[in-house]
């Protein structure tokens, strides 16, 4: 075994470092000579999808098993925004396996790009083969569709480095070694030429150049756009210079990314999403603040697809400026911004099909920033999620925040839950067992017309007569209601009882005065005037006067003056105390028969005339006359 297989061996984990909680399926996305391809999705925290190669059994140095060791090694040693993010590496059952990000092969997609996306991919694979000519120093080999993936954020990464060598390693001999398992188009005629020699290639980078031209010649054959300038300009040096038969005539690949083509304003755009974090604070914040201006002249298809994972990434989200200016067009639809006065980047439709997939996944990332960042706009764009999606995604990961020793998460993921509460129903957001626990205490007309509605107060003067106007004077406005002290609602009997809605009347006293006048005064047509003379009886009206139970109630009570005629049925029961009247018995005739009869007549006679003499009953006749007193 090599010195090389030694170490990738030494780089790459026994069977027990394998991803936790990682599920492979069994289906096969991609086969090659040297490895199969299948996703993957690791459960450990929360749920990321990633690709998993697997090679065939190891069986030594020169089996198909050592070029995916090299391609893992060179995926974990060489890191881009543009090249195939490495994830891991195991060995396991005496095969190894390589975990990348997500991405699909690029020949499954490229059927459905349009020339602009196609410049937007041939651009970063630029950008990853100058990195690797300039600062790693070494050559690809094998540039080709078979070795472009696509991401889920549309973005071509570059892969396959199997093949990838140093400048000083790159001999006749390894390129013949390798020649067999490389795009056989993507081989420059020169190599036909090489004698079977171990001396350096003179010009290391040329092998590259011309693999590229043979790649951007095939992705853009018969497909030309107007929206891209100068684009056929761009594919006639792929043809001519990038595949000259003179490898030192071949242009440096830097020198490509200043052309026309690539100066498109959409391609700098997503250019900068990419290279984000090596730019600076003052050029994300100009880039920023212009770039919803820039993005609304482009079909929204393009740019939710192109650019919607982008824009939505950690570093966007992370961004100061980006959270003040570009987030809130970003992660509401249309519909639901235009109410506050912002304008919203993608349609509903267009939010569902591109947004809202990315959205489900930030959902599982147990990062307190983005978890707050996204229930600060919950509001925006949680009725852009299906009733199950909700249910099954978005509830269960808000219910472990409510569980988190963040207060300010805690309190954000109450609000979110409060909005979930319409399209989910209380039971399926609460749980358990619920109760009506509360009343409604308004009138029952009142509730009929809806919570908070309040009803014009009625006037009474359509039911009573109107009563002769009595004399007012003109005085202070809030005179007249001071007068009148408020009362509390008694308890109980508020739903039989007819009330009125006006917050401003204000209810007489319980105990009505005995110099009430006979007349109904109209607090709302009198308004704040007061009753210049309260002994004066009104004028009886002249239209008949129908019952109505609203003379029942307390408020319209009336009291009136007693009338001359009118019978008092309580005079009898006044008590009326008298002092006893004693009879006189004359002590002189006692001998004589005309004294006797005289006595005997009178005997049982009432004597009505007072006596003021003082005996007999003493102090209690002045207890008595007391009592009478009062």
């Amino acid at each position: 075994m090599s010195q090389t297989t030694n170490l990738v061996l030494g780089m790459m984990g026994n069977e027990g470092s394998q991803l936790s909680g990682l599920e492979i399926d069994e289906k096969i996305v991609e086969v090659t000579d040297g490895w199969t391809l299948h996703s993957g999705t690791v459960c450990a925290s929360h749920n990321t999808n990633v690709n998993v190669f697997i090679s065939d059994v190891f069986v030594g140095s020169g089996g198909n098993a050592a070029i995916l060791e090299r391609a893992a090694k060179n995926l974990m040693l060489y890191r881009h925004p543009c090249i195939l993010k490495f994830i891991s590496s195991w060995k396991k059952s005496g095969r190894i396996h390589l975990a990348t990000e997500e991405a699909k092969p690029l020949a499954s997609v490229i059927s459905s790009l349009i020339p602009l996306q196609i410049c937007i991919g041939l651009h970063s694979v630029l950008k990853a083969l100058v990195f690797l000519h300039e600062t790693a120093l070494c050559s690809h080999n094998n540039v080709c569709c078979a070795a472009i993936y696509v991401s889920t954020d549309g973005t071509w990464k570059l892969g396959g480095l199997e093949h990838l060598c140093l400048f000083t390693d790159l001999t006749t001999s390894y390129l013949e070694g390798t020649r067999a398992r490389r795009y056989e188009k993507a081989i420059p005629p020169e190599e036909d030429s090489l004698k079977s020699s171990n001396y350096t290639i003179s010009h290391p980078t040329s092998i590259d150049q011309y693999g590229f031209g043979v790649f951007a010649e095939e992705m853009l054959c018969n497909k030309f756009d107007s929206d891209v300038p100068a684009l056929e300009e761009f594919l006639g040096i792929c043809k001519k210079h990038l595949q000259n038969l003179e490898p030192s005539l071949r242009p440096k690949l830097a020198s490509l990314l200043d052309h026309v083509c690539f100066k498109h304003k959409f391609i700098k755009i997503h250019s900068f999403l990419v290279e984000l974090p090596l730019k600076t604070e003052v050029e994300k914040n100009n880039f920023f603040r212009s770039l919803m201006d820039e993005l609304t002249g482009f079909p929204e298809n393009l740019v939710a697809m192109q650019l919607g994972a982008l824009l939505l990434s950690r570093m966007v989200l992370l961004d100061a400026t980006a959270q003040e200016i570009l987030l809130p067009c970003v992660l509401g639809p249309k519909q639901n911004m235009e109410n506050r006065g912002n304008v919203g980047l993608f349609s509903l439709t267009t939010y569902r099909d591109y947004v809202v997939p990315r959205l489900l996944q930030m959902f599982c990332v147990r990062d307190a920033q983005i978890r707050l960042l996204l229930l600060a706009h919950f509001s925006s764009f949680c009725h852009s999620f299906t009733e199950d999606q909700l249910r099954t995604l978005v509830l269960p990961e808000l219910l472990v925040g409510i569980k988190d020793t963040n207060e300010q998460l805690v309190s954000v993921t109450l609000h979110a839950l409060a909005d979930l509460i319409p399209l989910l129903g209380a039971s399926a957001v609460i749980g358990g067992k619920r109760a009506k626990l509360f009343t409604d205490g308004r009138p029952k007309q009142a509730c009929h017309n809806g919570p908070y509605n309040l009803r014009t107060p009625k006037s009474h003067s359509k039911v009573l007569p109107t009563p002769a106007p009595a004399p007012v004077v003109d005085t202070d406005g809030n005179s007249f209601a001071a007068d009148l002290p408020e009362r509390p609602s008694p308890d109980g009997g508020e739903d039989h009882m007819p009330t009125s809605h006006d917050e401003t009347e204000s209810w007489p006293d319980w105990d009505v005065p005995d110099n009430t006048v006979d007349t109904l005064v109209d607090f709302d047509a009198a308004g704040p005037s007061r009753i210049q003379d309260c002994s004066k009886v009104a004028a009886p009206s002249t239209m008949q006067e129908l019952p109505d139970i609203s003379q029942l109630d307390i408020r319209n009570s009336v009291s009136s003056l007693k009338g001359e005629d009118e019978f008092d049925f309580f005079q009898d029961m006044e008590p009326v105390i008298l002092k006893t009247c004693t009879l006189q018995i004359d002590e002189q005739g006692a001998g004589s028969s005309d004294a006797i009869e005289k006595s005997g007549k009178h005997i049982f006679n009432v004597n009505y005339t007072s006596y003021d003499g003082e005996e007999g009953w003493g102090d209690d006749l002045e207890e008595w006359g007391d009592v009478n007193s009062t």
